[in-house]
């Protein structure tokens, strides 16, 4: 079955526990690290330094729960969707995940390039003291490049998750979808009910036939 197919269910299926956990933690995180990376401009000295420091922690944070979100989707398939979902809306859905994958692993490794040119070899510091290598032979030019690059990658990012967001007050308050239940703690405008449809414990779509 292709990513893009829809499925008739009933009970509407969603995703499982684990991927909402990450889900969660993941825009919360990102919406940290986007007001933390609008704020470095406006600061200077030791206040410049704390900040940025907790800007890389938290991007190695981001990109490691998007490798192991990204690690369980592709052992444990996403939710089917429903036929209430229109076909052009699931392809740019399924696009829209696509993009969110490959932005929140190319963004942290962008600036870290970054970052490698900027000190010229040394490590780099985390929150707590951490310290992190750099890679090696990034010039500074080379860095400049890649900060424009992650600069302009995270506005990208910014457009995408109003776009994200949009789509799903969409489902849930204009069309009424039951798809709006996918993921929690957003339910079905009309009370259908949900169960897991993804990884350990997942409801089989045959069930929803027989």
């Amino acid at each position: 079955m292709a990513e893009t197919d829809a499925v008739p269910q009933d009970p509407i299926r969603r995703y499982s526990n684990v991927t909402v956990a990450i889900h969660w933690t993941t825009v919360a995180l990102v919406l940290l690290q986007i007001w933390l990376g609008l704020s470095l401009d406006d600061l200077k000295g030791a206040a410049r330094a704390n900040t940025f420091d907790w800007h890389k922690t938290i991007g190695v944070t981001i990109l490691l729960l998007t490798i192991g979100r990204l690690t369980y989707r592709l052992s444990n398939p996403p939710p089917a969707f429903s036929p209430d979902v229109p076909s052009w809306e699931r392809i740019a859905a399924v696009w829209n995940h696509r993009l969110f994958y490959l932005l929140l692993i190319g963004l942290p490794i962008g600036g870290y390039v970054a970052v490698s040119g900027f000190v010229g070899g040394k490590p780099t510091t985390l929150v707590g003291g951490i310290t992190v290598p750099t890679l090696p032979g990034i010039s500074k030019q080379m860095g400049e490049l890649a900060g424009e690059a992650h600069g302009a990658l995270a506005w990208g990012l910014i457009a995408l998750i109003a776009v994200h967001f949009l789509a799903a007050m969409k489902h849930q308050f204009i069309n009424h979808a039951p798809a709006s239940g996918r993921m929690p703690p957003f339910r079905p405008p009309h009370g259908e009910e949900t169960v897991v449809g993804q990884g350990h414990g997942a409801t089989p779509i045959e069930a929803a036939r027989a």
